[in-house]
């Protein structure tokens, strides 16, 4: 502002407060040491005035010349309130703080409103009234107080974060939280200081922004979309956030109604998320446009019909918002399946044609699972109830009978698509969850499971050499038979356990667990122990003892040492006594225990080990998991020279 703008200021806001003073540089230098002397009227000690006898710990005047923005607090002296506003001004090109002082009493110099508004403005009077707990940023109510009727040329923006109720569901409503939160910091970031940011609804947000030209306005709101998209939320790595904008330039009309025509962009931008839509760059220029910068082609639309004119009219139904692909057959219509996959987003399919019907058709893409991924709209002029309910006993998503409406097709059409999409995003969203929490299973289990390794002097990649044997043998095995019933789902907790066969060695004393020599006879029972050790760990889990994993880790902890001729320990078991997977774990830890170096002995070689074990060297094993030991030996070869780096 100019000097006679700040002295008009400065004149009005006399009226209101008992003190209103500038402060340049030298001033708050004077301020940061405590040296401002003289009246309260003029340039003051502002602690003495306060009764204090050092200055303010939270001085916001130094505050708002650092941050070079506004602020506000009450202090008290004796039974009086002051309400105190610091703000940072540039008079003429020089910088200042301007310290307005005022005592909350019932004295009132301007007529209520005028008072009333001048110092919200001013002061963040009612921001506890007015700000959104969660963002910080105004809420509903400050909209439907302060602006609601307001009309005033101004830019008017309708935010919304896509899939919010999914990204709650699926990962709980702190994860909701926390993208509000990053959601509206980036909003912040590009956005000026006199821009107003309102929390609408749950995941809605109103930006309002005053000369603005239409230009810089598209410019800010993709600029926001962009930033949003590219966002991580803190401690949700898995979760992608994005947003849809609607946005116009409102002029002579209510800003309510501006919003509602906001709104409406906002909710054609919604229809395909992560787009901004606004009066000057409609729905259509924002698909050209993502659709030439992305330089891929709209979603496809498989037509199959033996009739070209029925083809003909679907296509021209269609083919504005779509790419069109034609079959005149089914053969025809499996060959562009097989070829495109799921690069075909719809089908649209007739039950009448030569050759392959359309319910074969169904059949054979039911048989392939295509029809989990592509979905399958039937075309015919079947309207029998029996031909309508087995087309959707083979898998179609809908039926239209003909005659048909373009638009009905159109809108069958678009509403499948959008459904298919929103599915196989929540399948991802879901997929990633699962695998974070294995992954962090995973992960804890190793770490456990190293601790007894390094205690026990063995290297760490023990664990990951047992579990990587454990899940090879595995594979063999239920490759050669199906006398154990492995589903997937078992040996991947086989493979998980794995890693805790050994965890009762860490109730084992440290001179036997790391004795560079043979052991003694009593050394030797006591280090056979570790067995009923780890085993009653597990068994005293309380309420996670039932959970599958601890059962099967129970096993592999009791009976990795037994063998299968009932010489081993700790309770002799004999044959297929013994559960497979404790059989599994104990001829991979034998293996290891070979090939690798050990406090007590140097490594075997490969064929050493191979030699050893089959030789009955090292107990006795299951013939049919020697087999698999056998068939996989040179892949185990290969795998575990490069896991030791050989």
């Amino acid at each position: 502002m100019t000097k006679q703008e700040a002295q008009e200021e400065i004149a009005s806001y006399k009226k209101i407060f008992s003190v209103v003073r500038l402060l340049s540089g030298q001033d708050i230098e004077k301020l940061k040491a405590g040296k401002l002397t003289g009246s309260v009227s003029k340039i003051c000690q502002c602690y003495k005035f306060w009764n204090k006898n050092s200055p303010c710990a939270n001085c916001i005047s130094l505050k708002v010349w650092e941050e070079k923005s506004e602020r506000t607090k009450l202090e008290f002296q004796d039974d009086d309130i002051y309400q105190v506003i610091s703000r940072y001004v540039e008079i003429d090109g020089t910088p200042y703080v301007m310290e307005l002082v005022k005592k909350m009493d019932e004295e009132n110099l301007l007529d209520a409103d005028g008072r009333k508004k001048l110092v919200s403005q001013l002061s963040g009077y009612s921001d506890a009234l007015y700000k959104d707990a969660l963002t910080g940023v105004y809420n509903r109510r400050y909209f439907e107080d302060e602006l609601k009727l307001q009309v005033e040329a101004m830019a008017v923006a309708m935010i919304d974060m896509d899939d919010f109720k999914l990204c709650n569901d699926t990962y709980g409503h702190n994860a909701g939280d926390a993208a509000l939160c990053t959601m509206v910091k980036i909003i912040r970031k590009y956005i000026r200081k006199t821009d107003l940011l309102i929390r609408y609804g749950g995941d809605e947000f109103l930006l309002l922004m005053k000369d603005m030209t239409e230009e810089v306005f598209d410019e800010k709101l993709n600029q926001i979309q962009k930033k949003i998209g590219e966002s991580t939320v803190p401690g949700y790595p898995n979760l992608h956030l994005s947003v849809s904008i609607g946005g116009l330039i409102s002029s002579n009309e209510s800003l309510e109604r501006a919003i509602d025509r906001a709104d409406h962009l906002m909710y054609q931008a919604k229809n395909c998320k992560n787009m901004v839509v606004t009066e000057t760059t409609p729905l259509a220029a924002v698909m050209d446009s993502q659709t030439y910068s992305k330089g891929k082609s709209r979603a496809q639309i498989l037509i199959v019909d033996d009739s070209a004119m029925n083809r003909e009219l679907l296509a021209a139904m269609l083919e504005d918002e779509f790419e069109i692909m034609e079959a005149e057959s089914g053969e025809q219509c499996l060959t562009i399946l097989e070829q495109y996959g799921t690069g075909i987003s719809l089908v649209l399919l007739d039950i009448v044609m030569p050759g392959m019907n359309g319910f074969e058709v169904l059949e054979i893409m039911s048989r392939k699972h295509w029809i989990d991924d592509i979905p399958v709209i039937m075309i015919s002029s079947e309207d029998r109830e029996a031909v309508i309910r087995k087309a959707y006993e083979l898998g179609v998503s809908d039926y239209i009978s003909r005659p048909f409406d373009a638009r009905i097709v159109y809108r069958r059409v678009y509403n499948t698509i959008k459904l298919y999409a929103k599915q196989r995003r929540l399948t991802s969203l879901i997929s990633d969850q699962i695998y974070e929490k294995e992954k962090n299973n995973k992960m804890m289990v190793a770490i456990l499971s190293h601790i007894v390794e390094f205690r026990n002097g063995e290297s760490g990649s023990h664990v990951l050499h047992i579990n990587m044997l454990t899940e090879k043998l595995l594979a063999r095995l239920v490759q050669k038979t199906e006398k154990y019933n492995l589903t997937h789902a078992d040996r991947s907790l086989i493979t998980t356990a794995s890693s805790l066969h050994d965890i009762g060695k860490i109730g084992i004393d440290d001179k036997i667990l790391n004795k560079p020599g043979k052991l003694t006879q009593e050394e030797f029972e006591i280090m056979k122990t570790h067995t009923l050790i780890g085993a009653n760990m597990l068994e005293g889990m309380g309420m996670y003892q039932n959970e599958q994993l601890i059962k099967i880790a129970y096993q592999i902890c009791r009976w990795h040492h037994e063998r299968y001729d009932g010489k081993g320990y700790p309770d002799g078991l004999k044959g297929e006594e013994i559960p497979i997977s404790a059989q599994v774990v104990s001829l991979a830890d034998v293996y290891d225990a070979l090939s690798s170096e050990r406090v007590y002995k140097k490594a075997f070689s490969h064929e050493k080990t191979m030699e050893m074990i089959l030789a009955g060297e090292c107990g006795q094993f299951n013939p049919l998991l020697l087999e698999c030991l056998v068939d996989i030996q040179y892949d185990l070869k290969k795998s575990m020279g490069k896991a030791k780096g050989v």
